[in-house]
């Protein structure tokens, strides 16, 4: 009993980043029906940045806020400047470049810091059963879900972001700017993004160290559904759960089949995802 509470203790910590992660990649579909593939490129470039904060200054605190404005900051910039102007003309044109940049940043990042790992030790102690950095992890991915909800039901600005991303055309005409709304949305999304990439970054960090953590956080954006940001941290939950139980009981060489097989049997019962809404279909 005492293996299987271990267990589900170390899933709810690692699915705690794929679930950030996941909510990065909802906020982005939501609003602009883009698969942003740039996504871990904007967490590695936010990670390296905290990694050189705190090397300079020596809190960990400090870097950590570094990430989260870097990530807010070039979030806005990359929708703004360079995913904007494409996706007028395609949105298939749009998702390529996502993955150009994250190639680009990889090789930058490679370039700037070396592709060697670094160290990069976390706040908190790793130690025990359910470690500090593992109530952090959860709490700050549990604290962000209920401010997107909040931001979302009971604000202004998250009533003109929800116009924005459904319903662009009726927003214009009664006064939103639907482009500052999307910027802002990427902004945010980027700064979850961020979050995920310092909880699921350390001990060591390096230019391809989030590759894996994207499969994961995309299926489980799938999982719960692109179009519900609830969905996406559950789905990040289960994720991460299914695979320390196999990891455990199984092997760990069957985690990631572990992932694959939920994704599978999710999608036979809910094709759009646990916590998606049905579309009414013309015919």
């Amino acid at each position: 009993m005492n293996y299987f509470i271990t267990l589900t203790l170390n899933g709810l910590a690692s699915g705690a980043a794929y679930a950030a992660l996941a909510l990065s990649l909802v906020i982005i579909y939501q609003a602009t029906r883009l698969v942003n593939f740039a996504q871990p490129a904007l967490a590695l470039l936010s990670v390296y940045t905290a990694y050189t904060v705190t090397q300079l200054t020596g809190s960990y605190w400090i870097g950590f806020a570094a990430a989260l404005t870097t990530g807010l900051l070039v979030g806005a910039f990359v929708e703004r400047v360079i995913v904007r102007p494409i996706a007028r003309t395609s949105q298939l044109n749009a998702i390529i470049v996502t993955l150009g940049i994250l190639l680009v940043v990889q090789g930058g990042v490679g370039m700037i810091w070396g592709n060697e790992q670094h160290g990069f030790q976390y706040a908190f102690s790793y130690v025990g059963r359910f470690a500090p950095s593992d109530v952090f992890a959860l709490a700050s991915v549990g604290v962000v879900a209920l401010l997107l909800f909040a931001l979302y039901r009971f604000t202004p600005l998250g009533l003109r972001m929800r116009a924005a991303a459904f319903r662009p055309e009726a927003a214009r005409l009664s006064g939103v700017k639907v482009g500052l709304m999307l910027t802002a949305g990427w902004g945010i999304a980027s700064l979850i993004g961020a979050l995920a990439g310092m909880l699921a970054g350390p001990p060591f960090i390096s230019p391809n160290v989030f590759d894996v953590v994207f499969v994961f956080g995309i299926t489980a954006a799938v999982v719960g559904g692109l179009d519900n940001p609830f969905g996406a941290v559950i789905g990040g939950l289960l994720i991460g759960l299914g695979m320390s139980y196999v990891s455990g009981y199984v092997g760990p060489e069957l985690a990631t089949l572990a992932a694959l097989a939920i994704v599978v049997i999710v999608l036979s019962v809910r094709p759009d995802g646990i916590l998606s809404r049905p579309t009414a279909r013309k015919v």
